[in-house]
């Protein structure tokens, strides 16, 4: 095991210390857009549902299905492209995730009443899904280890500009006096453009050098991509030294085993259990936005509403996205996720127990922007993060896709619930429950998760053995 180790390490030396360069920023791009589409249709029919509502004459129930209904359908894409990237490769997903968004969202634009708005976002949210599964994987496998974090960060990043311009564009068509009629089509059907334009850059993509040599033990196409990537440098090793891992963590024997125990059952409980947390209070708050913003403000317009979202967007989820870019790489990624859960924790506390904070409305939109910046400089980037790092070549998109299901059913039990808790306990019991919620992804982050800053991919995998220790904690 030690030989092998020492192997693999040095046959992704070259990958593992290129300086960051053109291809890396090319993989990056090409992810980071399906990332802003992503965000754009999830959190777009939010506005949607509230134009919606006296021409489809939708109820409590319904509105809440159409906020949460694509959230349950990213579940099971992040199941499906997970497993399938493992089982057929990353190429072969890629991009035909964001294809299945695209037709979604025209056909979402299209539709002619309740049922079929509901069956189109289920397309939009199998696709969304897949994405979260595919690109995380890919961009971490060909990242080099000092700058892994940030890279794969800024992709996610990208989903801080499509929250801002969903609101943007709701914006100018409501105050455009765009027809209700009109308007609702527009903005949905405009989150396929994105998406779209990314697809034959996917298409075209390589296949990362971990999986053609971790899983195919392919040292030739292994040894091209690598060059492909940075620049000139060669991969050294042979076909025999490649087929000698097959075995090890990253080969393909025993793959069910290893997910499913120690350390990578306390690792995947860890990575699916606090994204399952944080995308509960993300997405139960922002989905639900319009609606608290409605509970707070009852005789605001649709559009002062809209642009306060936008305002909170733009002062404090979008900056919060790239401190945690800036700083991924330097003070750990366990740190920001169990720091961000406990200010989201205070903040939402203090939104439900200090007397009159859920009313007065410069109260309320302070602490709920502190805690806006704490969940994008938190767990809403790490917990994105972390499962790319720590599962083993072989079964790192099942894991990936494991923890993204599990924040989506999360994000789809908050975007569900929170409508019907805001009428029954108001703001203060919405903000109560979220406290709740970050107090746990506090405990398990401490508990459950390992820092994988500054170490290989393999090290921080455990897939050649014991990782040098980190630095943050």
């Amino acid at each position: 095991m030690a030989g092998n180790a020492a192997s693999i390490t040095e046959l992704y030396r070259p990958l593992d210390e290129a300086e960051v360069g053109r291809k890396h920023w090319l993989a990056v791009i090409t992810a980071g857009m399906g990332f802003f589409t992503d965000a754009y249709d999830l959190f777009i029919i939010g506005t949607v549902t509230v134009i919606l509502t006296p021409i489809f004459h939708l109820d409590t129930r319904q509105i809440s299905l159409l906020n949460s209904i694509s959230l349950l359908a990213s579940v099971g894409g992040a199941l499906t492209f997970g497993k399938l990237m493992d089982r057929l490769g990353r190429k072969r997903m890629y991009g035909l995730e964001v294809a299945i968004l695209v037709v979604g969202a025209l056909l979402s634009a299209f539709s002619w009443n309740f049922t079929s708005l509901l069956v189109f976002r289920v397309l939009v949210g199998f696709g969304v899904g897949g994405d979260y599964a595919t690109s995380a994987v890919i961009t971490s496998e060909y990242a080099n280890k000092k700058a892994r974090g940030r890279l794969v960060g800024t992709v996610f990043a990208m989903q801080g500009f499509g929250l801002l311009a969903g609101p943007a564009i709701a914006s100018i068509f409501i105050g455009a006096g765009v027809p209700n009629s009109l308007s609702w089509r527009l903005m949905l059907g405009l989150g396929a453009v994105p998406a779209a334009s990314v697809i034959y850059l996917r298409r075209k993509i390589r296949e990362t050098p971990r999986y053609t040599l971790g899983v195919k033990g392919d040292v030739t196409t292994t040894a091209e991509t690598v060059r492909w990537v940075t620049g000139d440098r060669p991969l050294k090793g042979n076909r025999t030294t490649a087929a000698s891992t097959n075995g090890t963590a990253g080969g393909r024997a025993g793959v069910r085993a290893r997910l499913t125990s120690k350390p990578f059952l306390v690792r995947l409980i860890g990575t699916a259990g606090s994204w399952f947390l944080i995308d509960i209070a993300f997405y139960g708050n922002s989905v639900s936005s319009p609606l608290i913003l409605k509970a707070l403000q009852p005789h605001g317009t649709l559009l002062s509403h809209t642009l306060i979202s936008l305002a909170i967007f733009a002062v404090a989820a979008l900056p919060g996205y790239w401190v945690a870019v800036g700083l991924l790489d330097r003070l750990g990624r366990k740190r920001i996720q169990w720091q961000g859960f406990a200010v989201m924790a205070v903040a939402f506390a203090a939104i439900a127990l200090i007397p009159g904070a859920a009313k007065n409305v410069w109260v309320f939109l302070v602490l709920f922007a502190i805690s806006y910046f704490f969940v994008e400089f938190g767990p809403n980037m790490t917990t994105f993060v972390f499962p790319s790092e720590i599962f083993p070549t072989s079964i790192r998109g099942t894991g990936d896709g494991i923890s993204a299901a599990a924040g989506k059913f999360g994000a789809f039990l908050g975007a569900l619930f929170v409508p019907t808790l805001l009428k029954s306990a108001g703001i203060t019991g919405v903000e109560g429950v979220m406290a709740a919620v970050s107090v746990v992804g506090v405990i398990l982050t401490l508990i459950a998760l390992p820092e994988p800053m500054g170490q290989t991919l393999e090290h921080a995998s455990a897939e050649v053995g014991p990782a040098p220790v980190a630095a943050a904690v």
